[in-house]
């Protein structure tokens, strides 16, 4: 939280509790100390409004102080840091001219550690995940693009042996098929994960990789732009991956994953035909479970088809398990997401191909279930146990605009639900007598609705 607003709060409350002290004195650890110099600023509070009080401040003024994270801010990188990363990329063969070049008005964004401990497929609920990566737009945009390159991914296919809907889903989920590939400067993200928080080992070793890129010149340093973390390109790869696996899908002699959609659909089926992918081969599939529940669960955990039909598991719509390229040994484990109440799902050989481009089962069901309703697949047969389901990106955008006719300062409608958007949706949850998570769903998007 910045400062400004931190004072802004303390300000409001300083006023309606008769607090006799300057919020941004208040804000400083001298008055804080002494029972006497605590009571000398709030001369006059009355009990109730010294509670108030005490416990806001004490919320907020003396919160971690890694939450001022959250502003975006700039700093000059710690110079030991800087002298070793130069060494590390010198010893990797980047030139002094590269480094000195890429690390060009290069700062310090201490704002990334709070990026850094939040992943939003290990945080959010499956249902509110899949509702919006694997939506009707991202559906009907993904057959759009399989039909403006279906003859580059016919080639891709027979180059590399993954299929054109597994590696559109990719490409839609990692950036809307090109739309979002993020905006923040790769070398200074890296940079700056190299010299704070966690992990700055892995990140130095991507920031080397990221200035060997540039030195091979197969993009401009101004388009190498991507997300907090250094993935970059229309299918997110890190440097260090781009380096082992990136092609040049349309043999112009450059592997640009930025803005030559071809070279990253290439890349990304090498990547998958790297990490084992079987071509003719799914994913998995959903299933159905028996009267009793295996103990025998979990992607870790395969056993042969057979087993699982012994369980009295069958696919979704009743059938056998094993069909087609599906024989009674072929290896599978069981996953359920959700619990025994939730959808049930088979997971294959070509599952862990997806997994290892981003390690997430969230992630993993969401290019499969992209994929399969690319192929005209329906959404799951079981549904997701919560009387409260995700929302889509359109439905998000309605949200938006009834928070905005509600005269919530929220910013754009754009399908994004962040902090603004967050906090308004909680005094609308209080509002409603809903419980004030700032998590917006069908609930609230019909209670709205009906409000118009």
């Amino acid at each position: 939280m910045r400062l400004p607003l931190i004072t802004h709060v303390i300000k409001h409350v300083i006023t309606h509790a008769s607090l006799k002290v300057s919020p941004r004195d208040a804000c400083t650890k001298s008055h804080w100390p002494t029972t006497s110099g605590f009571f000398f600023m709030i001369k006059g509070m009355t009990p109730t409004h010294l509670l108030r009080a005490t416990a806001l401040l004490a919320t907020i003024v003396c919160a971690p102080v890694h939450t001022a994270w959250a502003q975006t801010t700039a700093e000059p990188l710690p110079s030991a840091c800087l002298a070793q990363l130069s060494a590390k990329a010198l010893a990797a063969g980047v030139s002094s001219d590269t480094f000195e070049q890429a690390m060009q008005g290069v700062v310090a964004r201490p704002e990334l550690m709070d990026n850094l401990n939040y992943q939003p497929e290990f945080k959010l609920p499956i249902w509110d995940y899949l509702a919006s990566l694997v939506d009707g737009e991202r559906v009907l945009d993904g057959m759009s693009m399989l039909a403006q390159y279906k003859d580059e991914l016919a080639a891709i296919q027979q180059t590399y042996g993954v299929d054109p809907a597994t590696v559109v889903a990719v490409w839609g989920v990692e950036s809307n098929y090109g739309q979002n590939t993020g905006g923040r400067d790769i070398v200074e993200s890296l940079a700056t994960l190299s010299c704070m928080g966690r992990r700055q080992s892995f990140f130095s070793g991507e920031f080397v990789a990221a200035l060997r890129i540039l030195q091979a010149g197969d993009f401009e340093r101004e388009l190498f732009k991507g997300s907090w973390a250094g993935a970059f390109g229309q299918t997110q790869f890190m440097p260090s991956t781009f380096l082992r696996l990136a092609v040049d899908g349309d043999a112009d002699g450059k592997r640009n994953l930025i803005t030559n959609p071809v070279d990253a659909l290439a890349s990304t089926a090498n990547f998958l035909k790297r990490a084992g992918w079987r071509d003719g081969e799914t994913w998995g599939f959903e299933v159905k479970l028996g009267a009793t529940v295996p103990t025998v669960q979990g992607r870790k955990s395969a056993r042969d088809v057979s087993y699982w039909a012994a369980q009295g598991i069958t696919r979704a719509d009743g059938s056998a398990l094993a069909q087609g390229p599906v024989a009674g040994n072929t290896d599978a484990a069981l996953l359920l997401p959700a619990g025994d109440k939730g959808p049930a799902f088979l997971l294959l050989r070509n599952f862990k191909a997806i997994y290892s481009y981003n390690a997430s089962e969230s992630y993993g069901l969401a290019i499969a279930h992209l994929s399969d309703r690319l192929r005209g697949g329906d959404v799951f047969a079981t549904p997701w146990p919560t009387d409260d389901a995700g929302l889509s990106r359109a439905e998000k955008r309605d949200i938006q605009t009834l928070l905005l006719a509600r005269g919530h300062e929220i910013g754009a409608v754009d399908g994004a639900l962040g902090s603004k958007s967050q906090a308004a949706i909680k005094l609308e949850q209080q509002r409603l007598g809903h419980e004030p998570s700032g998590r917006a769903g069908q609930k609230l998007l019909q209670a709205l609705q009906a409000q118009r």
